[in-house]
């Protein structure tokens, strides 16, 4: 069953795009990643599903429910949990106040066990948060109620690196007890980390979607040499080599690159100059990311979950 599908969803403001004929579905008890830079349209596709606003043309159903049926949608919600980019609370409300106003309005089945993982300081005012502690009572707002299905808009935004190693594996517990997720980020690591398969969006455009082992295994290999002569950036321009990049220390030349194609021509080429050390690995998923992009992206490739400005 899918949670989520959308069907040539397109929202435009006036003459801008957000997005433009996006499909894709979520299926029950999965981890789905919505990958691209900040820009690409990942917060419209979300707002819209949400029911924030309309969209312009095509259609998308929320646990069944078409988003442009209000009512019916607004039931679906109650089993919707939402962590935004920049969550919003009343400033002046302590944390406790607040689980208070939303167990009340959704129900609070699990608010204690989660904030044995994620523990805010329940009696200041959310004015007196820092990023970090308002990112953990958001979290623990979208899950209390114990939702069938999660949208995260930059989850890891905010957290330090062991409140997002903790919510990383808590998502994995999650959806193996049969939660499912739209995972929107921009940040590579936790994609990886957490999702089963992942689509990418560029302005506005859904340009690829596939499980995270296939989009690897197919988007190639990453080749590491060292050789014990000096080469010229034409001896390793053949065909499946991509982002060549070539360093030499006087004592030996450092190549690196990415293949995609046969084995045999790719060691033909490394045997007729010398090695002195190959490694061949699974090629980094921001070299697959950056093949749908321009050189100029800006994408979070590291551990931290550092936010930029949320997309629009």
């Amino acid at each position: 069953m899918s949670v989520i599908r959308t069907d040539e969803l397109t929202k435009f403001y006036g003459d801008v795009r957000g997005i433009e004929g996006v499909s894709f579905a979520v299926e029950e008890g999965e981890v789905f990643g919505f990958l691209g830079p900040n820009g690409a349209g990942k917060t419209t596709t979300i707002r819209t599903l949400l029911g924030f606003q309309s969209p312009t043309s095509g259609s998308a159903t929320v646990l069944g429910e078409s988003v442009t049926d209000r009512t019916a949608l607004r039931e679906a919600r109650a089993n919707v949990g939402y962590l935004p980019s920049e969550p919003a609370f009343d400033e002046r409300a302590t944390g406790r106040r607040l689980l208070e106003y939303h167990g009340a309005l959704r129900g609070d089945e699990r608010s204690d066990d989660l904030l044995d993982v994620f523990d805010p300081p329940l009696d200041r005012a959310v004015e007196e948060y820092s990023r970090g502690n308002r990112q953990m009572l958001a979290i623990v707002v979208a899950f209390m109620h114990d939702p069938d299905l999660v949208i995260m808009d930059e989850p890891t935004s905010g957290l330090d690196p062991l409140k997002q190693a903790k919510l990383l594996d808590f998502i994995r517990a999650e959806r193996e007890s049969g939660t499912s997720f739209l995972f929107s980020s921009h940040v590579l690591g936790e994609v990886r980390k957490v999702c089963d398969r992942v689509g990418i969006i560029r302005d506005g455009h859904l340009v690829e979607q596939a499980d995270v082992a296939t989009l690897l295994d197919r988007n190639g290999k990453r080749v590491e040499l060292r050789l014990s002569d000096e080469i010229t950036p034409e001896a390793f321009q053949f065909d499946g080599a991509h982002g060549l990049d070539i360093a030499s220390s006087g004592e030996a030349t450092t190549v690196t690159f990415t293949y995609t194609g046969e084995y045999e021509p790719l060691l033909e080429h490394i045997l007729a100059h010398d090695p002195l050390d190959v490694n061949i690995g699974e090629a980094p998923l921001e070299d697959v990311f950056m093949r749908f992009y321009d050189t100029n992206a800006t994408l979070d490739t590291g551990e931290t979950g550092e936010e930029g400005t949320s997309d629009a």
